[in-house]
């Protein structure tokens, strides 16, 4: 069984982002689509069960910050962030994002 979490932090507030709408694609199709609680989570997310393959997420990460008030260019410099990854194999992917308006970062975490 094979499972996916991921993690949003505000790096730009040193706080969880909360609200950022993410969807899970594979193969162009969505498997999921929601958004995240006040940690930064998904935690229904972690309920599906995954096969080997390529996935992406889709973060909303714009529309996060002008949420928050942060000011933006018009267009932002990152309005959706998308993570391409594999999974292959069993076990627990975890797939964090951390974000601020002119950066971000990811891993596979754990």
């Amino acid at each position: 069984m094979t499972t996916l979490s991921t993690h949003v932090l505000d790096t730009s507030r040193g706080a969880p982002a909360a609200a950022v709408r993410l969807i899970l694609y594979r193969e162009g199709k969505a498997l999921w689509d929601g958004a995240t609680d006040t940690d930064g989570r998904c935690p229904e997310l972690n309920k599906l069960t995954l096969g080997s393959g390529r996935y992406l997420l889709e973060f909303a990460v714009a529309d996060y910050f002008r949420s928050v008030g942060t000011p933006l260019a018009e267009p932002p410099f990152l309005d959706v962030v998308v993570i391409e990854f594999g999974i292959a194999g069993e076990g627990h992917y975890h797939v964090p994002l951390l974000v601020a308006p002119y950066g971000y970062s990811t891993y596979r975490g754990s």
